[in-house]
């Protein structure tokens, strides 16, 4: 047999795209599978090089940390030529920004990569960052906030509106560097700049988007410190008084005396404070309801930005759950009949069911075959942990909970034994007794129609008169038997309707 060089788990629709991102602490690559609404990274790697350590006082790219970061962008020129990268877009930002060094850096990047450098401004910076929001969450309300090594930006962004940027000298080594790193001289720079803009003044009950590598290493050391079952950084929300306690903790105590500290590399933990000190500042001024850790940001939303804007529309969670839909399930087409299939069903049911309830249930509809190729005893199990863990944008935490404990129950049924406790802690009550309706109708559906297309709109299931009533007309009465009757009656008590089927 004749074997294609080409993977068949990648979706071939042009050729990659990366981003090399030049920032003040670190210089990362990642190369995407394509532009997409959702785009699936295919190598990701970064090296902390701190460009912008001492630019405030010397004016100047420290001469090591430049030498770090060219070496570190010809080896990445040199991962995109291998991996056949067709556009490669190189960004720049606030050291390269400030420095009096910066223009002959960026040139010498510009020569290494064989592409130009854009050299952000702050409010192109913050216009990126929050587009970066618009591209992996689904209908965001409110701030977002870019913090790196050299400055921090904020833009408001509510649905698909973006508000004007501003950028403030407030990253983390720049403010080591301002305050001779002293915390205390560095908590009277922060609340001095932001005092002075108004941005803040329009967070109160919003949520406030954290974007930038300090934030996430403070929310890793956050989850692992709570025990949290998921180590899924993206949509991964803290209310905001238990974010402002984190904060002044971190802040308070020797970072190394910190639990599970270990969890951050070396590098960072002495930029956590500073990350912190912001965080409290932004919290106590703005009073948001709650602190969204986004792992995406310029890099995504200068993707975002090139796509056609009816693209841009599409909800980023059912174009993820589409494309592994597409490479994975023995029907793609199944998925999508399966979403019209439970439509008419809970329309008919009268249970309440609110538009974003909706969405999660189309996206698991989607994802529902994923594990076909699993042993029969484990496809519950490995679905919930690839859904669980998938790199999916547009949900939070517990709407991905609800849509891999759907699958787990559409395969294991409504055993409750072999499931970690600890995921179900993450939806509510309500979501959870959704995802035990949507797996029970998920197996009725799957053995009428074998995984295969074309018979489940031709077998509606609805409630009818009062009854759960499952249609097998015609060729389909042949499908009847004690196996569907079994599951049927199973979902009529979730909904508390008795259950039959005609033929």
């Amino acid at each position: 047999m004749e074997v294609s060089r080409d993977a068949p788990g990648r979706i071939v629709q042009g050729e990659p795209i990366a981003v090399i991102d030049i920032g003040s602490n670190s210089v990362r690559l990642v190369v995407y599978e394509r532009l997409s609404r959702s785009p699936t990274p295919i190598f990701n790697e970064k090296a902390l090089c701190g460009l912008g350590r001492e630019v405030m006082t010397t004016g100047r790219l420290n001469p090591e940390a430049v030498e770090k970061a060219l070496a570190a962008l010809r080896r990445f020129r040199a991962l995109c030529d291998r991996m056949g990268v067709g556009t490669l877009r190189v960004l720049a930002t606030a050291a390269a920004r400030d420095a009096s060094n910066g223009p002959a850096f960026v040139a010498e990047c510009s020569a290494i990569c064989r592409a130009d450098v854009e050299l952000l401004s702050g409010k192109r910076e913050a216009q990126l960052s929050a587009l970066g929001i618009l591209s992996g969450v689904h209908r965001p309300n409110g701030m977002v906030g870019d913090l790196g090594g050299g400055s921090l930006e904020l833009a408001d962004v509510h649905g698909h509106r973006i508000g004007t940027g501003v950028t403030f000298p407030l990253g983390g080594l720049a403010l080591q560097d301002t305050s001779g790193r002293s915390l205390k001289k560095a908590d009277k720079i922060v609340r001095d700049v932001l005092a002075k803009d108004s941005h803040l003044d329009h967070l109160k009950g919003r949520t406030f988007y954290a974007v930038g590598g300090t934030w996430r290493a403070l929310t890793r050391l956050h989850m692992w410190q709570r025990g949290y079952p998921l180590h899924v950084m993206h949509g991964y929300v803290l209310p905001a008084k238990e974010a402002l306690e984190f904060a002044r903790l971190v802040r308070r105590v020797p970072v190394d005396t910190l639990s599970k500290i270990e969890m951050v590399p070396d590098v960072r933990r002495p930029l956590l404070a500073y990350g912190a000190l912001v965080l409290e500042h932004i919290i106590r001024m703005g009073k948001p309801a709650n602190i969204f850790v986004s792992a995406l940001g310029v890099r995504e939303g200068l993707l975002y930005e090139a796509l056609p804007e009816e693209e841009q529309r599409v909800d980023p969670l059912i174009a993820a759950a589409a494309e592994l839909n597409w490479l994975r399930s023995r029907s793609p087409r199944h998925g999508e009949e399966l979403i019209d299939w439970t439509d008419r069903f809970m329309d008919s049911t009268g249970i309440d069911e609110s538009a974003e309830e909706k969405r999660l249930r189309h996206a698991a509809c989607l994802l529902a075959d994923i594990g076909w190729r699993a042993h029969p005893d484990y496809r519950g199990e490995q679905s919930l942990n690839i859904i669980a863990h998938a790199a999916f944008i547009g949900v939070d935490h517990p709407g991905r909970a609800f849509i891999a404990l759907s699958i787990f129950y559409r395969h294991v049924g409504l055993v409750d034994d072999e499931l970690s406790p600890r995921i179900r802690e993450l939806v509510t009550t309500r979501l959870l007794d959704r995802a035990r309706i949507l797996g029970a109708a998920m197996r009725v559906g799957y053995l009428l129609s074998a995984a295969m297309p074309g018979a489940l709109p031709l077998t509606p299931l609805a409630v009818e008169r009062g009854k759960l009533t499952l249609h097998l007309p015609g060729e389909f009465a042949q499908l009847s038997g004690d196996r569907i009757a079994s599951r049927l009656k199973t979902l009529g008590r979730l909904i508390g309707r008795d259950a039959v089927v005609v033929e």
